[in-house]
């Protein structure tokens, strides 16, 4: 080499180091995409359940025979806790919410004097791809609530 030419370096395999480190950083986001949207659309699967859930149990709640008996009373709906609990586990066998979200659970709060019921389901998690440092068995949830009132 003459003494006027810059020495050349060697930049052999350098470049196949870094793309495989942008790989794995692309392939990694794409798994952290994906997950997040696939428990985004599970959440929003279980709040749609929720909901509905707690407006069967309300609807089924103030349809007691006291209605019948008593007649429609001039503030609030009568409720009766019973049944609005078997309200929300007859919405939820019929819709199949167990086949559906398997390992479903649902607690259900029912508040006779403001004559309104609270459904919270929670379900195993379902990630389509893992991602490195995720939990391994995550639950996610969702609440639902409706009030029966009566409108003049």
């Amino acid at each position: 080499m003459s003494r006027g030419q810059p020495r050349r370096r060697e930049d052999a395999g350098q470049v196949s180091v870094l793309i495989i480190g942008f790989a794995f950083v692309l392939a990694l986001g794409v798994a952290v995409v994906v997950d997040v949207s696939a428990a985004y659309l599970q959440r929003s699967g279980l709040s749609t359940l929720a909901d509905g859930a707690a407006l069967y149990g309300a609807d089924a709640g103030a349809t007691g025979a006291s209605t019948y008996t008593e007649g429609v009373p001039q503030d609030q709906l009568a409720l009766d806790a019973g049944v609005a609990r078997a309200g929300v586990e007859d919405y939820l066998r019929s819709v199949g919410a167990h086949q559906e979200y398997p390992g479903l659970r649902f607690v259900v709060v029912v508040d006779e004097t403001r004559s309104s019921v609270q459904v919270r389901v929670s379900a195993p998690l379902d990630l389509p791809l893992g991602v490195p440092g995720a939990p391994e068995a995550p639950m996610i949830s969702a609440e639902g609530s409706a009030v029966s009132d009566v409108e003049r």
